[in-house]
């Protein structure tokens, strides 16, 4: 696996290593390495054909993802991208005859980088929203929703959350839109707000409740899932599903590289391989019978 580290990630390694951490909890299970369903996938002519000439040219596809978000995309213990969202991009990568290569960057760094052509395809468990279609396309492969995560012993409501202090991952849906929705009804409502406690990725949004620096957190339903699954004796999901929005790879708006992506995860859906990634994650609820192209409409 080829792996490019942008300047902020090899600036926050750095300070990792320096600094230490106080609590690995987050960390747990973040040593695996992809299951190589792509070494057995074969192209799909149709889909290679729809390929910008440079990329098919090339013959490799770079792929941004922030690695901060298990089980979606996080980084083992020798550095390197994984996950099952790391996985089903390796798959399309596979179908369009492609060797992937991936750049780790800031979340909010991916987009700018694809618009910028420097980038092919974002994977880092985008949803799909109406205002980033704006930059981006989506090629949609997941429906997904938000769920709050809490103190194994707490009593939170998330409907009733007035005056506590919510972690969420810097530049998410939730940072950007749940959030600041919630604290304007807390204060429409004359009660205090809601103290918002962003983090550049997931592991330490986690942390910060399993620490109680945060009464709560709020996160896609994968990351929470896997956040209870292996801190059950910790924390505890409150509340239900809700802000249900599919998750989309960004590719260049308009672009052949938009239909190229769709043709090929529509061959993964068609062959059985995409439901196959989905069981092994334990997601197949998400799963979606079309691939579908900025689906998204908040």
């Amino acid at each position: 696996m080829k792996i490019r580290y942008a300047l902020p990630a090899l600036a926050a390694a750095a300070a990792l290593v320096l600094t230490g951490c106080t609590n690995n909890a987050a960390e747990e299970g973040t040593g695996g390495d992809n299951t190589d369903t792509s070494a057995s996938i074969k192209p799909d002519e149709a889909a290679v054909a729809l390929l910008p000439e440079d990329v098919k040219k090339a013959g490799t596809i770079l792929i941004g993802t922030d690695a901060e978000y298990p089980p979606n995309e996080y980084k083992n213990d020798k550095g390197e991208p994984v996950g099952w969202g790391v996985d089903l991009a390796e798959a399309v990568s596979a179908k369009l005859g492609l060797t992937p290569e991936w750049e780790i960057l800031g979340f909010d760094s991916i987009i700018p980088r694809i618009q910028e052509g420097v980038v092919n395809l974002g994977s880092s468990s985008f949803t799909d929203t109406v205002e980033r279609q704006k930059s981006v396309d989506f090629v949609n492969f997941l429906n997904a929703g938000s769920l709050w995560v809490a103190p194994a012993d707490s009593d939170i409501n998330p409907d009733d959350a007035c005056g506590l202090t919510i972690a969420v991952q810097a530049t998410t849906v939730q940072h950007t839109e749940e959030m600041p929705r919630r604290d304007q009804e807390c204060k429409d409502a004359g009660k205090p707000g809601i103290e918002v406690l962003p983090f550049d990725g997931q592991p330490e949004v986690t942390n910060a409740v399993v620490n109680g620096m945060a009464d709560a957190f709020s996160a896609d339903l994968p990351v929470s899932g896997d956040a209870v699954a292996k801190l059950g004796d910790q924390l505890k999901s409150v509340g239900e599903v809700f802000d249900a929005a599919p998750y989309g790879f960004a590719t260049e708006k308009d672009s052949d590289m938009t239909k190229a992506v769709q043709a090929a995860l529509q061959s993964l859906m068609d062959d059985g391989t995409y439901l196959e990634i989905l069981k092994a994650a334990g997601i197949e609820s998400g799963a979606l019978d079309k691939a579908t192209v900025n689906a998204g409409e908040n």
